[in-house]
């Protein structure tokens, strides 16, 4: 009798820890879904394709990096 109990114990735990942990996952899941992605942009330079908040404005694009800008505008 006396494993018994602890065998139900040991299920009872266990139980409330997958379920809290489940909780967090959802959590996570849920933050992920709700970001919008990044318009992608191509360089003007070499075409690469980047997120839009990673490349460099210039005067006539985007760019992937100030190297290609400085090249393609004085």
């Amino acid at each position: 009798m006396k494993y018994l109990l602890v065998f139900l114990v040991f299920l009872l735990i266990a139980w409330r820890w997958r379920s809290s942990r489940s909780g967090d996952r959802l959590e996570e899941k849920q933050r992920q879904a709700s970001r919008l992605p990044d318009n992608m942009v191509q360089c003007k330079q070499c075409g690469v394709h980047l997120p839009e908040s990673e490349a460099i404005q210039g005067a006539s694009g985007a760019y992937c990096s100030s190297a290609h800008l400085h090249l393609s505008e004085p």
